[in-house]
């Protein structure tokens, strides 16, 4: 093995981007509040940035033109806040991550941030975001044992009844065994001690809570009940509902009603009946309690009808975002002669930071109209006569509509809301593959709704197989479907098979 060493020459194309064009990426990408959220982050880490809210006095009129002085290199921390000069790997993983970064952002902090910056007293932000932010609300197991300090128990049952309601999952299920918890009793518990404590919980908290399967949840909640003599003891064996339960809930989950009353020497009406009862429970009971809370959306444009221009208009909303705009004091101190190099340079680079990102907010807005608009154009069915006419749109097409990579418009649109007339809708949404029909090219989500009108206006004695379904379709013009493709579809919008829909 022989090693050299050697001179080569080679021709290749490279993309590089400017720390610039990384940074208005990354500003297009976020949605309102994530936009907000780095509007603060800015102004603190950023002294030359300034802010003016609506009905403030303006700042004074800028009248340099040119930029500031060439900054010498960037310190790593001043690189680490904006973009890597070198269009480092990371600044692409960052930009690539943002979505995922906010999914989980609320809009109660959004709403405790606007009112804690256009506040005019000096109070604590922090404590005012906290004392803004809505309740969030108990828990399943705060509030079985706020009820369960109530009851009249002796302090051993209290206190393995309160490891009983810890252990309790969402769903108001007790998945660890009655075993397992005796031994993390102090002192260990014996099990009559821990059915004893079971017990009390059970009928303590809401009807079905605390159980240990799907079985005894539906019989705890069938033995409170009034129809079935709550409180007069246990339930009758006999019960037609009880039976189904106990033995034939596989057979009741598929529908089974004819094996079902054949099995229990009941007529099929009996067993409709029954089934009907069981089916008004409530699987997950702790649900009733702690709901998951649904973030409140805010939209990043308007889309609203104007009668004197006679079309839609397009608004990119602002919400609490300031006008941010670059000090005067500090421009005129850059250009003084007595500063000292290591100063000018720190001042140089903030004030180029803080013109690009006010330019980069600056081309988010105009970049998010222009889109908003040209889908306003494409989807002009949907805005005239609802969501049952959006049609088969490509981001391509807005692309080449407006001008822009298509890269450009899936961060454009990417996490963002538009306020219509029609409500607030996703812009993502907008952009929906379809198929070829009579009528010409008809969105999947037309198809969608065609489908679930069929399946409600079926024999429910006689439901339509996906076969069925398909040819129906055909026959109303959407041709090119497989039944694998309704089959998809029927399970997103969770409508059973037909075996599962048919009534007896």
């Amino acid at each position: 093995m022989r090693f050299d060493a050697s001179l080569q020459q080679r021709l290749e194309q490279r993309m590089i981007l400017a720390p610039r064009m990384i940074q208005a990426m990354e500003i297009l990408q976020l949605p309102l509040m994530a936009l907000q959220e780095r509007i603060d982050q800015e102004l603190i880490a950023n002294p030359v940035l300034e802010i003016r809210f609506e009905g403030s006095e303006p700042p004074e009129t800028e009248t340099e033109t040119g930029e500031p002085p060439p900054a010498a290199p960037v310190a790593e921390t001043e690189r680490e806040r904006v973009v890597r000069p070198d269009g480092a790997t990371a600044d692409f993983e960052r930009l690539s991550n943002l979505v995922d970064r906010w999914d989980n952002y609320r809009d109660e902090d959004a709403e405790a941030r606007r009112r804690s910056r256009s506040s005019s007293d000096d109070t604590d932000s922090k404590t005012e975001a906290m004392q803004n932010a809505p309740d969030a609300g108990d828990t399943l197991q705060e509030h079985l044992l706020h009820q369960w300090r109530l009851e009249e128990v002796d302090a051993r049952a209290k206190a393995l009844g309160e490891l009983v309601i810890r252990n309790l999952d969402d769903s108001g299920y007790l998945r660890t065994p009655l075993a397992d918890l005796a031994t993390e009793a102090d002192p260990p518990a014996s099990p009559e001690e821990m059915e004893d404590a079971l017990r009390r919980v059970q009928g303590a908290g809401p009807p079905g809570v605390a159980a240990r399967s799907v079985e005894e949840c539906l019989l705890l909640q069938l033995h409170a009940d009034p129809a079935f003599g709550a409180g007069d003891g246990d339930l009758p064996e006999d019960a037609l509902e009880v039976r189904l339960i106990r033995g034939h809930l596989k057979d009741l989950s598929a529908n089974r009603i004819p094996q079902m009353a054949k099995a229990l020497g009941a007529t099929i009406e009996e067993v409709n009946e029954a089934v009907a009862r069981i089916r008004r429970l409530n699987p997950r009971p702790g649900s009733v309690i702690s709901p998951r809370r649904t973030p409140t959306i805010v939209p990043d444009v308007r889309i609203v009808w104007d009668d004197e221009a006679g079309d839609y208009r397009v608004s990119v909303e602002r919400g609490g975002e300031p006008e941010l705009y670059i000090s005067q004091a500090y421009r005129r101190l850059v250009k003084q002669r007595g500063l000292d190099e290591k100063t000018r340079r720190f001042l140089a680079q903030n004030i180029r930071s803080a013109r690009w990102l006010v330019d980069a907010i600056a081309q988010r807005r105009d970049t998010l109209r222009r889109v908003t608009e040209a889908i306003v154009r494409f989807q002009r069915p949907f805005f005239d006569d609802g969501p049952d006419h959006v049609r088969p749109l490509k981001m391509q097409e807005v692309a080449d509509g407006v001008r822009l990579h298509v890269a450009t418009i899936s961060r454009a649109v990417s996490d963002k809301y538009a306020d219509t007339p029609w409500g607030i809708w996703p812009l993502r949404d907008f952009f929906v593959g379809g198929t070829s029909s009579a009528a010409g090219d008809v969105s999947w989500d037309e198809v969608r709704a065609r489908l679930r009108a069929l399946v409600e206006a079926e024999d429910k004695a006689k439901p339509l197989s996906d076969e069925e379904l398909v040819e129906r379709l055909r026959a109303e013009g959407i041709g090119k479907l497989a039944r694998r493709t309704v089959a998809k579809y029927r399970d997103e919008l969770g409508i059973p098979s037909s075996r599962r829909r048919k009534q007896f």
